[in-house]
């Protein structure tokens, strides 16, 4: 009599790399989504040990596609860089990212932005940070036990993780690097970027006027028998 074989009928789950959504449904949110995402990038270049993405999914529970979420922007302390489709946490030393951003648009829900404060609650997030660009308003909620507890203050705060400093003016919000250094647009990185080019070059131009005038000295003074190098 013929054993047979038996075979893995265990289906294949996939984890898909998109949710079908837009990364943002304005301008305005799109441009704070980069600016800090990239900043954040910027800050911890230098650290291989930090990850940095934005509108990446993050799946925490192997075996369900279905648990995910795609925060604006997540740092991950503890994880190589590098590209991915998607954040696996148990693919990660099942190390959940620390800190995520999230920028509100009119198309935000209640009820959408509520189960991601559950999710990134339930999941491990140390610090979740919620800006509203239209109305310059900005939420903080720091992980205590098994909790997010709001941040009673966000002027002036200072990200325990990321050591970056928020500060609110009347009608803007404003990110500090912990040198003081403060988030900038790529426009604003560029513009910047111009400017440091503009200064080099009024200073080798200065630099060559002098040495202009100098040769012209000291041609002068051998004209007249005197050696420029003896004075």
């Amino acid at each position: 009599m013929v054993k047979q074989l038996q075979t893995n009928t265990t289906p294949t789950i996939i984890y898909p790399d998109s949710d079908g959504q837009p990364m943002a449904d304005n301008t305005k949110q799109f441009r704070w989504i980069v600016t800090i995402k990239e900043n954040l990038e910027l800050l911890f270049v230098n650290d291989s040990h930090v990850f940095v993405a934005g509108d990446l999914l993050w799946y925490p529970v192997q075996g369900d596609n279905k648990i995910r979420q795609a925060p604006d922007t997540m740092v991950v302390f503890g994880r190589s860089k590098g590209d991915r489709g998607s954040y696996k946490q148990w693919e990660e030393d099942n190390i959940p990212p620390q800190v995520v951003f999230e920028i509100l648009s009119p198309g935000n829900r209640l009820k959408k932005m509520a189960e991601k404060f559950k999710f990134y609650e339930r999941y491990g997030v140390e610090e979740y940070y919620l800006y509203d660009p239209d109305d310059n308003e900005l939420i903080g909620w720091l992980h205590s036990g098994n909790d997010l507890e709001i941040v009673a203050e966000m002027d002036g705060w200072v990200s325990p993780r990321l050591k970056i400093k928020f500060q609110l003016s009347s009608n803007h919000l404003e990110i500090f690097s912990p040198l003081g250094d403060k988030f900038l647009t790529y426009v604003e990185l560029n513009q910047l970027r111009e400017q440091e080019r503009q200064r080099a070059d009024e200073a080798i131009k200065q630099l060559e006027q002098e040495r202009q005038r100098y040769a012209a000295l000291s041609a002068l003074l051998r004209e007249k028998g005197i050696n420029p190098e003896q004075l």
